[in-house]
């Protein structure tokens, strides 16, 4: 039975994609929004090919009101999932003026259209960015928030307070959760989608897989004499399906009968920290492939050291993550290995 129809902002992106391939699963019918502004078109048939439907995707920008509302005013939606911004540290510490016009119109387009055709439940794709660098580990939703660290971090932290308004104001009488990712990593199960960026990625697992495969010279890590137990970052990766189900989870909570104006930040993280010299390991104990590897300088807009506690996720949404690191490395090598071969086929 078809629970009702979503809508995904940014459904072709790498997080996107696999919650649409879960909501699937979980009986959603699903429309995207995408302009394809940091992934491919291609994208649409690798969901369609592991999901079995077919994808409506409407390939327009969310920062255009206009042609976002006749979207919204052509479907009968009962949820958001908004995910369309740009995501770049280093982009967003090189170019803020892009990432604060991108990130807060989308944003504030997609909550005035929810509110004018009566949309209740709004699932906000945030980020750990907004803790900013912070003593306390590990840290918990109500661990006071430091300085942002990059534009992007602020555009996320913003877009929170933004939401908490709405939903404090008295004509409000929707739900709203905002799920705070750590770092996304890995392939769907079938290795048959990842993470495909349009331009050199910065997040580490697919510099990582890429130099592996040859097709980056070298990995530079960012620092090497930090405070912590290797001199290197302290990241919690997470599988990019664990978090694609929490959005499932999050969407099935607010259509509970006892839901009501209920508005929810909450950490997805395994509540592990890593070290980038750890991952390197790990990946390298898996391939079989030693990385070619040179320092450099630490990248303004990163945090030291950050990882979750994720006690809230488990118990508000009863969410559990399933993959620990070894299984996230493996599905991003095997779809590193794969990935021109399934674009060639498509």
């Amino acid at each position: 039975m078809i629970k009702g129809k979503v809508l995904v902002t940014g459904g072709c992106g790498y997080i996107g994609s696999h919650t649409i391939l879960d909501l699937w699963e979980n009986d959603f019918e699903i429309i995207s929004i995408d302009n394809f502004s940091n992934s491919l078109p291609i994208s649409i048939k690798l969901i369609e090919d592991i999901g079995g439907k077919k994808l409506v995707n409407y390939n327009i920008d969310v920062t255009d009101y206009r042609k976002t509302e006749k979207v919204f005013k052509s479907n009968d939606i009962i949820g958001v999932i908004h995910f369309a911004a740009f995501k770049s540290v280093p982009e967003s510490v090189a170019n803020p003026t892009l990432y604060y016009d991108n990130n807060m119109i989308g944003l504030l387009n997609i909550l005035k259209l929810c509110q004018l055709y009566n949309i209740k439940n709004f699932v906000f794709s945030s980020s750990c960015s907004v803790y900013g660098d912070i003593s306390e580990l590990p840290v918990s939703e109500s661990t006071n928030l430091g300085q942002q660290k990059s534009p992007y971090g602020t555009t996320k932290r913003m877009g929170e307070e933004i939401i908490n308004d709405i939903a404090k104001s008295s004509n409000n009488d929707s739900n709203y959760i905002l799920l705070r990712y750590f770092n996304p990593v890995g392939a769907h199960i079938s290795c048959k989608i990842g993470e495909l960026p349009l331009n050199k990625p910065s997040n580490l697992f697919p510099v990582v897989t890429g130099v592996g495969f040859g097709r980056f010279e070298k990995l530079t890590i960012f620092g090497n004499n930090f405070e912590t137990r290797d001199g290197t970052c302290i990241r919690d990766f997470i599988h990019v399906s664990d978090i694609a189900h929490a959005h499932t989870l999050a969407l099935e909570k607010m259509l509970m009968p006892s839901s009501k104006n209920i508005c929810e930040t909450i950490n997805l993280g395994t509540g592990n920290g890593v070290s980038i010299l750890e991952t390197v390991n790990a990946f390298e104990e898996i391939s079989e492939i030693k990385l070619n590897i040179e320092l450099g300088i630490p990248r303004e807009g990163d945090v030291v050291a950050i990882y979750a506690d994720n006690k809230k996720a488990k118990e508000y949404l009863n969410w559990n993550p399933k993959y620990n690191l070894t299984q996230m490395m493996h599905t991003a090598w095997e779809w590193e290995k794969l990935k021109d071969n399934i674009i060639l086929s498509c």
